[in-house]
């Protein structure tokens, strides 16, 4: 019986449930298998995950193949009726040891082939930790789901409403960590400012960073993406005075349009990410930002886009993630009229060119600059601001280093 495979479409979370179902089904003794963890973030998304079905069947014709993940939680019956698919189980189920146990059990009988239950009935977040995954920076799910509904996105009908890990569980698993001698812990969720909403007392994200600096050694603690909006006091604090919490921060921003960002039912309005950008930098001169931006969302005219264009030099944005619209059958904005695809195309190539240039201007900026780097490969590691840096002289990989920047290659530094 050989090991299972598995493979992960989509966000840094599905690569960290994808460790996890590798430890269950490790557990269960399940073999001869083809696991698909799919993406619904966009319509590609999922025709790359119904691909990549295909092309896995065909390389691995005796094996079974179980497909979860968002894609399949949306649509079950979708990836059910596909002849190359033997089960499909939902997020919650992915995530519960009875199910691995039972497909391990049931696999060559009569395992019911949609394993798949309302997602919006699910409460809590937790039982699922895992110890490293990451080969030199552990990421920790601190959250997942989302109770808000921006009318691009169908990810709450695939993650469901949001629920938090409590703290004291998150810090337990963070000095785990630190005692096996990972020197970065990053905190991930779906949508982690609403971290601690439904928790007692109503925490919030920068309560939970202040707690686990305080109460933990770990070296570099660092956040994934963030609705700015919904920074908190301490999480303002913690980047204000916590050298520990990594200067970089990927804001959630989608476009720079007051007037698409109100249909997109976003929380904030351009004034509300430059003011946010700006307090953040006063409070910590050396943060980059990264953003993701959205081009040729439904109704953008050539006045809004601009908007969005002249928001990466206003809010001093370094790392973009530009998203082409793509209608995602069941949004709202998908009933909205549409954009051409060609002046989507050309609008998003101009975002790119954007970021390309910030980029540029930010790798230009650090010659000379000495810098704390953790180590990813002999020769590779990255700063605190995630800029990547290739070193001439090898170094023992997951370690944090002291060089000084000496150049670099148009896509990182050198030093």
């Amino acid at each position: 019986m050989s090991a299972p495979v598995f493979t992960t479409l989509g966000c840094r979370l599905n690569a960290y449930e994808t460790e996890a179902m590798k430890e269950l089904a490790q557990a269960a003794g399940l073999g001869d298998a083809v696991v698909v963890n799919t993406c619904a973030v966009t319509s590609e998304a999922v025709a790359k995950a119904r691909k990549e079905i295909r092309k896995l069947r065909r390389e691995n014709p005796a094996a079974r193949v179980i497909v979860t993940g968002c894609a399949a939680q949306i649509d079950p019956d979708g990836f059910a009726a596909m002849d190359e698919v033997d089960a499909v189980i939902g997020n919650t189920e992915k995530m519960a040891p009875d199910t691995w146990a039972r497909l391990a059990k049931d696999f060559i009988g009569d395992t019911e082939r949609v394993m798949v239950d309302d997602i919006m009935s699910v409460t809590e977040t937790a039982g699922h930790l895992i110890d490293g995954f990451g080969r030199h920076r552990a990421y920790v799910q601190v959250q997942n789901g989302c109770d808000h509904r921006c009318t691009f996105c169908i990810i709450p009908y695939g993650r469901g409403n949001s629920r938090s890990v409590p703290a004291g569980v998150v810090v337990d698993q963070i000095k785990r960590l630190v005692q096996r001698g990972f020197n970065e812990v990053v905190l991930t969720g779906v949508d982690l400012t609403s971290w601690g909403a439904d928790l007692p007392g109503g925490p919030r994200l920068g309560d939970l960073v202040m707690r686990i600096l305080r109460l933990t050694d770990v070296p570099r603690l660092r956040i994934s993406s963030i609705d700015s909006i919904e920074a908190d006091e301490n999480l303002m604090r913690a980047i204000a005075t916590e050298p520990r919490l990594m200067p970089h921060l990927h804001l959630s921003l989608q476009h720079g349009d007051d007037l698409i960002l109100k249909r997109m039912k976003r929380r904030h309005l351009r004034d509300d990410a430059i003011a946010f950008c700006d307090e953040a930098r006063r409070l910590r001169p050396d943060i980059t930002f990264g953003a993701d931006v959205i081009a040729g969302f439904p109704t953008e005219t050539e006045a809004a886009f601009e908007n969005s264009l002249r928001l990466v030099e206003e809010c001093g944005l370094t790392w973009l993630h530009v998203f082409p619209y793509s209608a995602r059958p069941g949004t709202p904005a998908a009933r909205m009229p549409q954009v051409d695809g060609r002046a989507i195309k050309a609008r998003a190539a101009r975002l790119r060119a954007a970021g390309d240039a910030a980029v540029a201007r930010h790798l230009a900026a650090q010659q000379g600059v000495t810098h704390r780097i953790l180590t990813e490969a002999p020769d590779m590691g990255r700063t605190e601001q995630f800029t990547e840096v290739r070193l001439t002289t090898p170094q023992p990989e997951g370690q944090i280093v002291t060089a000084t920047i000496t150049g670099q290659d148009g896509l990182r530094l050198v030093a």
